[in-house]
C-alpha cells in the first residue's frame, strides 16, 4: 500500500503545466512514493524522479525550435511529426543528459503507461523490472497517432499510453495508492468533443484494429474519466491540479512564449494548492491510521 501516489496525464506540449508543477514540487523536497503517468506525463516524471530540476523545461521549451523537434519535415521523411530520435536519444544521452544513476537509485515506484496497437489495451511497464530500457518505454507511451511510429518493445507494438488509460488514476488504485493526487493539463470542465477525425485511424492503421478501436473511443474513455475523478474530488478521495485558467496550447505547440506561459502557470498552481494539498494528504492520513 502506497500512502499517497502522483498521477501525470499527458497531452503532448501541454504537458508543459506539468512540468512546472513539478519543478514546485521539488523545490519544496516532496516525492511521492507512487508515479504513473502516460505520454508527456511520463516524460516529465522521470526527471522529476531523477530529480533534476530546470530538465523538463529545458527539454521542451529551450529546444522547441531546435529544426527536428516539431516540424513537417520530420512527418515527410520519418513519418513522425516529433523528433524522437532528438527527444530520447539526443537530448538525453548528450544535450541535456538524464541522470540515470539518481534515477536509478530513487526509490519512488514509477510506472508507464502504453497502449498496445493490436489489442488496444492498456499495458504497464516498471522502472525496476525494466532498467536498461527506460527510455523506449517513455518514447512508447510518447508516440502519438498520425505524430510517430509504433515502438515494438517485448513482443507489442506499442503507441500512446494516453490513448487506452488518458489519465491513469484507477490503476494507481488498483496498485494500492490511498491519497491520488492527479495532476491534469487541461482547467475544470473540459470534455473531449466529437471530431470527424475518430476514425481515420481505420485507413492509417488497418494492421492495428485494437489501436483503432481505442482511437475511436478516446473521447469517450476520457469524458468518463474526467467525470469520475471530478466526482472523486467532490468526495474528498482524490486531489486535483489542473490549470486554473485555459491557456490555449496545442499539443504540438512550438511558440516558446505559449509554453513558457504555461509552464508558469503550472508552478503557480502548485504553489497555490501545496498547502491544501498537504493538509488534505495528513488528513486522509489521520482517517487511514
Amino acid at each position: 500500500m502506497y500512502d499517497s501516489g502522483l498521477v501525470l496525464e499527458g497531452g503532448g506540449m501541454r504537458g508543459i503545466y506539468t512540468a512546472g508543477v513539478l519543478e514546485y514540487f521539488m523545490e519544496k523536497d516532496r516525492y511521492f512514493p507512487y508515479v504513473i503517468g502516460v505520454s508527456a506525463g511520463a516524460c516529465n516524471a522521470a526527471s522529476y524522479i531523477s530529480r533534476q530540476p530546470g530538465r523538463n523545461k529545458s527539454v521542451m521549451i529551450d529546444y522547441v525550435r531546435h529544426p527536428d523537434y516539431i516540424s513537417l519535415r520530420n512527418l515527410m521523411q520519418k513519418r513522425e511529426l516529433f523528433g524522437m530520435d532528438l527527444i530520447f536519444d539526443q537530448i538525453p544521452n548528450k544535450l541535456v543528459p538524464f541522470d540515470f544513476p539518481a534515477f536509478h537509485e530513487a526509490k519512488e515506484r514509477f510506472v508507464i503507461g502504453t497502449t498496445d496497437c493490436v489489442t488496444g489495451e492498456p499495458v504497464y511497464f516498471e522502472k525496476n523490472e525494466n532498467p536498461d530500457d527506460i527510455l523506449s518505454i517513455i518514447r512508447a507511451s510518447s508516440s502519438l497517432p498520425f505524430m510517430a511510429k509504433a515502438v515494438t518493445y517485448k513482443g507489442h507494438q506499442l503507441m500512446d499510453g494516453g490513448v487506452a488509460d488518458p489519465i491513469p488514476f484507477k490503476k494507481a488504485m488498483a496498485d494500492g495508492v490511498e491519497k491520488p493526487v492527479i495532476i491534469l493539463t487541461k482547467s475544470k470542465g473540459y470534455r473531449k468533443k466529437p471530431t470527424r477525425f475518430s476514425k481515420t485511424g481505420r485507413y492509417f492503421y488497418k494492421e492495428y484494429m485494437g489501436l483503432t478501436h481505442a482511437l475511436e473511443m478516446r473521447r469517450e474513455v476520457y469524458n468518463n474519466q474526467v467525470d469520475e475523478i471530478e466526482r472523486l474530488e467532490r468526495e474528498g478521495k482524490v486531489f486535483i491540479i489542473r490549470p486554473s485558467q485555459d491557456i490555449k496550447v496545442k499539443r504540438a505547440e512550438r511558440d516558446p512564449e505559449k509554453l513558457d506561459q504555461l509552464y508558469r502557470q503550472g508552478y503557480s498552481d502548485a504553489q497555490h494548492a501545496y498547502e491544501a494539498m498537504e493538509n488534505w494528504l495528513q488528513a486522509k492520513a489521520v482517517e487511514t491510521s
